[in-house]
């Protein structure tokens, strides 16, 4: 019974000492995972066989652990990392490793391949930029584009980054061999839209090019009324259209008003009725309208200017204005004067905002107030570099063409012939023999036929080489001319008569309105003469009249200023 119920000072050897297990589990775990962390350290993982991954050590395999090694729990403590915080039960590789991993392990493969050869060097550096495709923010190189012209034959110029609208126009003028008279344009067409505009000279054309969609172009043609309103800007804008006119009385100088619509400081406003296209809708409504420099607004109670009944009908910053062409057949406008404010980027026939005048005056004068207000001092600047005769940047165009400066005057009247040196002399010399023709008598020829350069055959045809005679063009296609090329007072051609197969006429523009004057031959002493006064003044061909008529007014309502002519690119 004493046996029983003693203290044992001393355990059996069948007895487990709870405390001491405990210590040599934890001591064991701490020992298997840093042996475990030094060997991934200093090993290399091999290729895996059948599952299992073979590893290789550089150093010798540590000993085993003894069963039993007692450690107090003072000494886990102590220690100067707790397992928890050195143990890593998982260690995956990060995913940034493993794909750097990969672009080595590719380098690695390609640097062992052979170089190809580029097979089309030439393409590197010319990129070609099609409609609707977007440069880089800062575009550079080169790019290769379309220009078409008015017979729909193209060419294709490959331009810099930088080049603006001007010195491409430039860049066409030299190659085509035509006349640079400062009136050559770039147009920003859109067929299926029924739009287009002519670029400012300062705007870079790889820019417009990157926002126009697939099916626009560029034209190249003349434009003659570009800058129509530096030449005289007090008749340009009437007086119930400017705001300022009003409440002056009209009494403003051409210097001031060029000076208010230039300086940004100033606030112009133009005012007046249009013609507004709902959006979506094809119903048009009269509103009066507000052009300012912030934008475009309607007033919805009558032609009040307070702020609370005005609307914003379109911004000026990220847009530009565009004459439609198909006006009545494709939006059902109420009048043939149309144009809208298209915005910066591709857009869709609903997203344009459409508006309609009442006559052809109006809306040049509201077009050129949009460009007046969204460029303001930098359209006067384009107007002003070709009358300063500033030498452009990329290239220079030379005043006569490389054929012609390699031409000299000659004099053969003598048995040797002999370079004419004094510019007067030349000059006589080329008016004496441009007029020789029509003195000459009726040639002969071997059979005693009249020579085919007959003076009144001649004089029949001499005028289809002139680039304002258009030959057997109709009636419509000469006031669509005329429209494009900027309907300017003098502006003019000359085409075959429709009604009379002997006769011409004179398409001429005077006040932004189109007429027509027939020019009937006339026959004297058995000679043919052309006359546009019932035989008052007579000329012995088209050469002449024009040339006359474009010295004096005669019974025309203004002078012959500005030929009407189509270019082949």
């Amino acid at each position: 019974m004493s046996r029983l119920f003693s203290t044992p000072s001393k355990l059996s050897e069948d007895d487990v000492d709870l405390e001491a297990l405990v210590n040599d589990m934890n001591s064991s775990f701490e020992s298997l995972y840093s042996t475990c962390s030094s060997v991934q350290s200093e090993s290399v993982p091999l290729l895996q066989h059948n599952g299992q991954v073979h590893v290789h050590r550089d150093h010798h395999r540590s000993a085993p652990m003894p069963p039993h090694t007692h450690t107090s729990n003072s000494e886990l403590q102590h220690s100067t990392t707790s397992p928890k915080q050195r143990l890593r039960r998982s260690q995956p590789m990060h995913i940034l490793a493993v794909r750097r991993l990969q672009e080595e392990e590719q380098q690695l493969r390609t640097s062992s391949l052979p170089a190809i050869p580029n097979p089309f060097p030439e393409l590197s550096g010319s990129p070609v930029l099609s409609p609707g495709s977007l440069p880089p923010c800062q575009p550079s190189g080169t790019y290769i584009i379309n220009i078409f012209s008015e017979d729909g034959m193209g060419k294709v110029v490959e331009i810099p980054a930088d080049m603006t609208a001007r010195d491409l126009c430039q860049l066409l003028v030299y190659k085509s061999h035509c006349v640079d008279d400062n009136s050559w344009a770039l147009v920003e067409h859109h067929p299926l839209l029924g739009l287009e505009r002519c670029l400012e000279d300062h705007e870079l054309v790889v820019q417009v090019q990157a926002s126009m969609t697939s099916e626009g172009r560029f034209l190249f043609r003349k434009n003659y009324a570009k800058y129509e309103f530096f030449r005289n800007p007090l008749n340009f804008f009437p007086e119930h259209m400017v705001a300022w006119c009003q409440e002056t009385n009209g009494a403003i100088p051409p210097s001031q008003l060029l000076q208010n619509f230039l300086n940004s400081s100033s606030c112009p406003e133009i005012q007046g009725f249009l013609y507004v296209k709902e959006m979506g809708r094809k119903s048009w409504k009269k509103l009066y309208v507000f052009l300012r420099r912030s934008g475009l607004y309607f007033s919805t109670k009558g032609t009040s200017k307070e702020p609370r009944h005005l609307q914003l009908l379109a911004d000026l910053e990220d847009s530009n204005v565009f004459t439609v062409t198909t006006g009545k057949k494709l939006h059902s406008a109420p009048t043939d004067y149309e144009f809208c404010i298209k915005p910066n980027k591709r857009t869709e026939l609903k997203e344009l905002r459409m508006l309609c005048t009442e006559d052809e005056q109006s809306r040049t004068s509201w077009m050129t107030a949009f460009r007046l207000f969204k460029y303001g001092i930098v359209l006067y600047q384009n107007y002003k570099i070709p009358q300063q005769r500033k030498t452009l940047s990329h290239f220079s165009t030379p005043v006569r063409s490389v054929s012609e400066n390699s031409l000299v005057a000659m004099d053969f009247s003598g048995r040797i012939g002999r370079v004419i040196d004094n510019p007067l002399e030349a000059q006589s010399a080329a008016m004496e023999e441009g007029n020789a023709w029509r003195k000459r008598s009726q040639r002969m020829n071997i059979l005693g036929s009249p020579s085919p350069l007959h003076p009144c055959l001649l004089n029949s045809v001499i005028h289809r080489t002139q680039l304002w005679f258009h030959g057997r063009i109709t009636r419509e296609e000469s006031h669509r001319m005329i429209h494009q090329q900027g309907q300017v007072d003098g502006l003019f051609l000359l085409r075959d008569s429709q009604s009379n197969p002997k006769a011409f006429v004179l398409t001429l523009c005077h006040h932004q309105k189109i007429k027509h004057f027939q020019i009937l031959p006339c026959e004297e002493d058995g000679q043919i003469f052309f006359s546009l006064d019932d035989g008052s003044t007579k000329f012995t061909d088209l050469i002449q009249l024009v040339e006359f008529y474009q010295l004096n007014r005669g019974v025309l309502p203004c002078k012959l200023k500005h030929p009407c002519t189509l270019v082949a690119l």
